[in-house]
């Protein structure tokens, strides 16, 4: 394999998948994307998700709307979900029908991986296949909404765990802007709709975290 490049999105850092592309020498490229997690053409997008990853965006929506910026922006989204041994936790019509409102609704492939090496081999197959003798490296020319700051602050805040895209709306309902999230406290956030004591803790703890202190990559 040569010469096969993937662009991934800054914000995925699955080590093994990105080790395991790196194996099958994979040219990597890390950008900020609105959508997806992997670029393998300009017209094939991957979203990754674990097994619980998916069940949980079932239970908060996430994945529709993930799954509606992504059909905007590219002709061919694909989802890739990764058996990371916890099981779905949903019953298996539930699972059924979001992947087949995947594929209705959103014209979505879904594919399965055994693994994160797996993924990694499937992921560079795709970009292959799509890459050897055309001229379709991947690009971020296929993002065609520009978003406004309302639109960012939802992506933001819908990216923490537990949270999702109904979560994050009415938190900055109820806040007005990312800053007053972040000031706000414990009991404050638990105002908002579907925010208990155990998630506006997570919340709390996220947006104040020292990152300097829990990051190595910063030094």
């Amino acid at each position: 394999m040569a010469n096969i490049k993937v662009i991934i999105d800054s914000r995925e850092r699955n080590p093994e998948v990105i080790s395991g592309l790196e194996g099958l020498n994979v040219e990597l490229e890390f950008r900020t994307m609105p959508v997806g997690d992997y670029i393998v053409s300009d017209r094939i997008c991957i979203e990754r998700k674990t097994y619980s990853d998916f069940a949980g965006s079932i239970i908060n929506s996430r994945i529709f709307d993930q799954a509606e910026r992504m059909k905007e922006s590219f002709e061919k989204p694909m989802l890739l979900i990764e058996d990371d041994g916890e099981g779905f936790r949903l019953s298996k019509n539930a699972i059924i029908g979001a992947v087949m409102k995947m594929y209705t609704e959103y014209n979505m492939q879904v594919l399965f991986s055994g693994s994160p090496e797996e993924s990694a081999l499937i992921i560079s197959k795709i970009a292959e296949r799509e890459q050897e003798g055309k001229e379709r490296e991947p690009r971020l020319v296929g993002i065609k909404k520009a978003y406004t700051d309302y639109e960012w602050q939802l992506l933001i805040l819908s990216s923490m765990p537990g949270v999702g895209a109904k979560i994050a709306k009415d938190m900055l309902s109820q806040f007005g802007s990312i800053k007053l999230v972040a000031n706000a406290g414990v009991d404050e956030l638990m105002k908002v709709d579907n925010i208990g004591r155990k998630k506006a803790h997570r919340i709390y703890s996220l947006l104040n975290a020292d990152a300097k202190q829990n990051n190595s990559y910063l030094y």
